[in-house]
């Protein structure tokens, strides 16, 4: 059983791997003021940033689906580990060696599985490239010579090679402490029959990473005749290798894509490498599967998805690669970047063309030219006799509704009345009708869904009502001043504890009036107070963190520890006019209950009791002027 990691250890790992490094290896971070970053929800589909960052708080939230908590949190969520996984991943990032309770120094039968299986795939790719010097892959040195690639660009992207023999990987992973369940698990070995045998023999071994850098899989290229096995062979889906999830060279391009908002899809692994070497470095490619829904979001995130952003795909001229750019169309939609198609001269590939042109060849290539919605109507049209009104109307028929689909409502008017062009149907008005009423019924179709979206709210009015991906909790009148304000007061005594205590600690629970809010209120207080704050915020926000009683508390404070202020100015007044706003409705609510129990008693009453409410009253409303004449010196 696997010992737990000191507490002391954890903590190191969260001060020592920033949070803004950790998600920026995911998504495209852009300042949210406040010294907040912000980008798209890696958990949810959305069209405009709700996902915030704090790097000095060590904490994320998304306004959107809910979702937050600290870099572990994060890197539990999106990757599907488990604690003891994520600790140990990031702990190897930041260099920090962790203690188990239960057996010493981090003993590798403690290690989680997915830890185990990254490890073997980075031993494996170190063995492979080892191998590529050796007199056995000679050919596999020919093969990427002949296609322009020499030691340095083999070595850049991590190029290999797998031995002939049976299990010469198998033989050398177990001497490494694998076990042969590690190894069938993780694709590197399959069941022969004396046991575990190399799946990779006498192969040009790609190592494919994953968008924060490690090897989760190999593409492994044929060399030899009497290899019986396909051209290409991939890892097997694996617990950490998802072909659906991957994008080969993502690694090496997140960061160029993200700076220019463009990413070129090209179809294999010589073509990424032939365009990053002539200097197109936001080139990737899908694993041996076609390019979709998944690979979309990854390329989302990493391009903010904003309008000016652009991807463009390279396919092969032939009928396959005119197929797999008519699929790329079907998931058109799905970006808010404009998509493009680029075919090389005579049908060649990025790297055929490299070779046979130069660099600037392949640059001149993905520069956008015709819009993949172009292509998709061209190829359509092609189908049809056009000299018949028949099939002038069938074509119509079929390639009206991919006008349709076009985002930009000008681009879409003009090229209706192309496609009548095309077409050769001189009632061009005829076609933009017909494009514009199939349009229309698009919107009418998507408008009928099973539930229709929420209202669109600011971030500062995100809450648990109306958030149907978060977590279900008590409503909030977010149009209530005594809301707002008691938001912003749990945002200051979260986030500058300094301008509030000693003065917040004395708050009790009971003049949050919204559940949420008193709860978050609680946490505070279990944790120790908000002067707890003073010394070092991460470790007070931790605390406060694990002071709630469940999820949905949990998530409200990190929500309202990482969200802006409504004010321009954030400091001591502001902070003053806070407590006293929160403060005098709680009295004013108060004197409300105690004139009503007034009325309630009469003068037939005890004197002695109907004076002491009166008293009461009396108290209540002279604190009451005092706040609103002193303001916080009352307090």
């Amino acid at each position: 059983m696997a010992g737990r990691i000191n507490d002391d250890d954890v903590k190191a790992v969260r001060d020592a791997v920033p949070i803004d490094a950790v998600v920026s290896d995911y998504l495209q971070l852009r300042s949210a003021g406040g010294g907040n970053l912000k980008g798209l929800c890696p958990f949810h589909d959305e069209k405009s940033p709700s996902f915030q960052v704090s790097p000095s708080k060590g904490l994320f939230h998304c306004f959107g689906c809910q979702e937050g908590g600290d870099t572990i949190a994060f890197v539990m969520k999106i990757d599907h580990l488990s604690f003891s996984e994520t600790v140990e991943r990031l702990a190897a990032k930041g260099g920090i060696t962790l203690r188990y309770e239960e057996g010493g120094y981090n003993p590798a039968s403690q290690r989680g599985e997915r830890t185990r299986l990254v490890e073997a795939h980075k031993i494996a790719a170190e063995f492979y490239v080892e191998q590529l010097s050796g007199p056995e892959a000679e050919t596999g040195r020919r093969f990427l010579a002949e296609r322009g690639f020499d030691q340095a660009a083999a070595e850049h992207f991590g190029v290999g090679y797998s031995p002939v023999g049976w299990d010469h990987l198998t033989r050398f992973l177990r001497g490494k402490g694998f076990t042969d369940k590690e190894l069938l698990l993780s694709g590197l070995s399959q069941d022969g029959r004396r046991g575990p045998i190399d799946r990779f023999r006498g192969r040009l071994m790609w190592p494919i990473r994953d968008i924060s850098g490690e090897v989760v899989g190999f593409g492994a290229r044929k060399l030899r005749e009497d290899d019986n096995g396909p051209k290409y062979l991939n890892t097997p889906e694996t617990s950490i290798y998802k072909k659906s999830q991957v994008l080969y060279g993502v690694d090496l391009a997140k960061k160029d894509i993200a700076k220019a908002s463009r990413a070129v899809v090209v179809e294999g692994y010589t073509d990424v490498m032939a365009c990053h070497l002539a200097g197109v470095t936001t080139a990737i490619a899908t694993c041996g599967t076609a390019f979709g829904g998944d690979h979309i979001k990854i390329l989302r995130r990493l391009l903010m998805d904003n309008g000016s952003a652009r991807v463009i795909f390279t396919f092969d001229g032939d009928a396959a690669g005119q197929k797999a750019a008519l699929r790329a169309f079907e998931d058109d939609q799905k970006f808010a970047a404009e998509t493009y198609i680029a075919i090389a001269p005579d049908g060649m590939d990025p790297c055929e063309l490299r070779l046979a042109k130069g660099d600037d060849a392949v640059q001149d290539l993905v520069q956008p030219r015709t819009p993949l919605f172009e292509f998709a109507i061209r190829q359509i049209v092609g189908r049809y006799d056009l000299e018949t009104p028949a099939g002038r109307a069938a074509a119509l028929d079929e390639a009206a509704p991919i006008v349709a689909r076009i985002k930009n409502g000008s681009s879409q008017h003009e090229v209706a009345v192309q496609l009548a062009g095309i077409l050769g149907i001189l009632d061009t008005q005829f076609v933009v009708k017909r494009v514009a009423q199939m349009a229309r019924w698009a919107r009418d179709r998507g408008g009928r869904g099973p539930a229709p979206a929420p209202e669109r709210r600011s971030q500062h009015s995100q809450s648990y009502a109306g958030a149907p991906q978060g977590p279900a909790g008590p409503a909030l009148n977010l149009r209530s001043p005594a809301h707002r304000t008691e938001r912003e007061l749990l945002k200051l005594a979260l986030q500058r504890p300094e301008l509030v205590s000693p003065a917040f600690d004395a708050y009790g629970e009971d003049e949050f009036t919204a559940p949420p809010y008193a709860a978050v209120r609680r946490a505070i207080e279990d944790a120790g107070g908000a002067e707890q704050g003073l010394e070092s915020a991460p470790e007070y926000l931790a605390r406060v963190r694990d002071a709630a009683p469940n999820d949905v508390v949990r998530a409200m404070v990190t929500e309202l520890a990482v969200e802006v202020f409504h004010g321009k100015t954030i400091d001591e007044v502001y902070a003053g006019q806070q407590l006293v706003q929160v403060r005098l409705r709680a009295v004013d609510r108060r004197v409300g209950e105690v004139t009503g129990t007034l009325t309630r008693l009469g003068t037939r009453s005890d004197p002695d009791h109907y004076a002491a409410v009166q008293k009461e009253l009396w108290v209540l409303q002279q604190y009451g002027q005092s706040l609103r004449n002193d303001g916080a010196a009352a307090l």
